[in-house]
């Protein structure tokens, strides 16, 4: 007998991702910043889609795309992307070859790194462009200041490396001005003695709130997707990613009846609650339990009840007495903002967009 023939069942849990609000986040960055642009696509381009986040950003024209390692490198020459991918940290040895060959562009945090990628570019006949990492503060690798001049004339004195750009990174960007201003006043004092063509240290709450006369180079991240570091710039954003799932069950639960895991909470009277097949299993913080976390559903937020389940969540419904099975839900996007979240779950937004696990499909709109 042929095989049945039927429609798949579309996904309980899902992210929409809108290239729209993309693309005005780039070009925000792009006037707030007056400079060329690193977009950063590390970690699946914050749990919204490399590739796909990728495409969309390279027909509006840019520099770089910042990405952690080799494999996310890979990963985006492979899918046919052209614009020159940058390493943002340290490589290791097994790595570098491979960045030789693509001339992918690595920033150098050691004279080692800087040896071995000449000897490397020198077996494939190559001349790599390359940067500089400086520690002004951050402490997760790069040259201290003082060691700055002896790793620009080791790379100028050897045969196949061309330094092309010096970078910093600010730690405190969105906490501490004082120090945030003293670190971009050390990193132009050091770099201004021999500029590179390529110069710079903000991320995205560095180019939102300071300015310097010498970066030329911005590397936006988070921003990108629609979420400001400080919120004081959140009304220009346009929150890219909107997680949703959809209500699967409605019951009226009486007084006393406990909730979730736990029993943590019990019902203190009669009590419309509907069931969303969500949880931290798609990437919703289990530290949301309890913590006053809310869901959109036909327009109206809806209190979470309980600890938050693998793979599904409980809400108050009551003051909805339309609300039924299939509903659309909205677990955080434009109307309730994952930095809402982040700071009920004392957790940062950075962690819950890149958290959004691969069941969730991801709809490109």
């Amino acid at each position: 007998m042929p095989a049945p023939s039927y429609s798949p069942a579309p996904p309980r849990t899902w992210a929409e991702i809108s290239f729209s609000a993309l693309k005005h986040n780039f070009h925000c960055a792009r006037q707030a910043s007056h400079c060329q642009i690193m977009a950063v696509l590390k970690a699946g381009a914050y749990g919204h889609g490399m590739v796909p986040v990728a495409k969309a950003l390279e027909k509006e024209g840019l520099e770089f795309f910042g990405v952690a390692s080799a494999l996310e490198a890979r990963k985006l020459t492979h899918a046919g992307i052209s614009t020159r991918m940058y390493l943002l940290g340290p490589t290791t040895a097994e790595e570098r070859e491979e960045i030789v060959i693509h001339q992918w562009t690595p920033s150098l945090s050691s004279l080692d790194e800087i040896q071995h990628f000449n000897q490397l570019a020198a077996k494939h006949n190559i001349k790599l462009r390359v940067h500089v990492t400086l520690d002004t503060g951050m402490g997760r690798g790069g040259f201290l200041p003082k060691d700055y001049p002896e790793a620009i004339a080791t790379i100028h004195n050897l045969s196949h490396l061309t330094l092309e750009g010096v970078g910093s990174h600010l730690p405190s960007a969105d906490e501490d001005q004082v120090f945030t201003q003293q670190q971009i006043q050390l990193f132009e004092q050091t770099v201004s003695t021999s500029p590179p063509p390529y110069i710079h240290i903000a991320n995205s709450a560095g180019l939102l709130d300071y300015t310097s006369n010498l970066c030329n180079l911005a590397r936006p991240g988070l921003m990108l997707y629609g979420i400001s570091p400080t919120q004081s710039h959140q009304t220009s954003l346009r929150p890219v990613m909107t997680l949703k799932s959809k209500v699967s069950l409605v019951r009226t639960l009486p007084k006393g009846h406990g909730i979730s895991y736990g029993r943590s909470t019990i019902l203190p009277h009669a009590t419309r609650v509907a069931t969303i097949g969500a949880g931290y299993g798609d990437g919703y913080p289990r530290a949301l339990s309890l913590k006053g976390a809310q869901v959109l559903i036909r327009g109206a937020r809806c209190p979470l009840l309980g600890r938050v389940t693998m793979d599904q969540i409980m809400v108050d419904v009551s003051a909805l007495p339309l609300c039924q099975a299939g509903d659309e839900v909205e677990l955080f996007g434009p109307n309730i903002l994952v930095s809402e979240l982040a700071q009920k779950s004392n957790l940062i937004s950075w962690e819950i967009l890149t958290g959004i696990t691969p069941r969730v499909t991801r709809v490109y709109l």
